[in-house]
């Protein structure tokens, strides 16, 4: 079972995850990071270095943030756009996911995006969320 990025990654996009990944399963988006199920050995290094809390093994994914399982399977490139059920995803996020590219592959650790430590303590970001490619 795989590890998903949900909602407390959009704006912030910590990337200490990445730089402990031992198989190289991030993705990284304009605003967020998303991880390949499919290449993710679910070893867990990634999950205590996210300082927003936003990274959960699968069956552990609050029900509240159930889109993003789909979303990291589809941004990652395990999925395509017509294996994934997007009727309950946002509107913004339903019409992208027709035309979502994949997400160039992530290795190293960044810096965080500007204004990073206060988009952390907001709470509901995936509004903000885009399905661009990020680098």
């Amino acid at each position: 079972m795989a590890y998903v990025v949900a909602d407390p990654c959009v704006k912030c996009k910590y990337t200490d995850c990445v730089a402990v990944c031992p198989v190289d399963c991030f993705y990284e988006g304009k605003n967020s990071l998303a991880i390949n199920p499919d290449e993710c050995i679910d070893c867990g290094a990634c999950e205590p270095e996210c300082p927003t809390t936003a990274i959960f093994e699968e069956s552990e994914l609050p029900s509240k943030w159930a889109v993003y399982k789909d979303i990291n399977a589809l941004v990652s490139g395990a999925k395509k756009a017509s294996d994934v059920d997007a009727a309950s995803w946002p509107g913004h996020l339903k019409d992208a996911a027709a035309t979502a590219d994949t997400w160039p592959n992530i290795t190293e650790q960044k810096t965080p995006l500007p204004g990073a430590d206060d988009a952390a303590k907001e709470d509901n970001k995936i509004a903000a969320l885009t399905l661009d490619g990020g680098s």
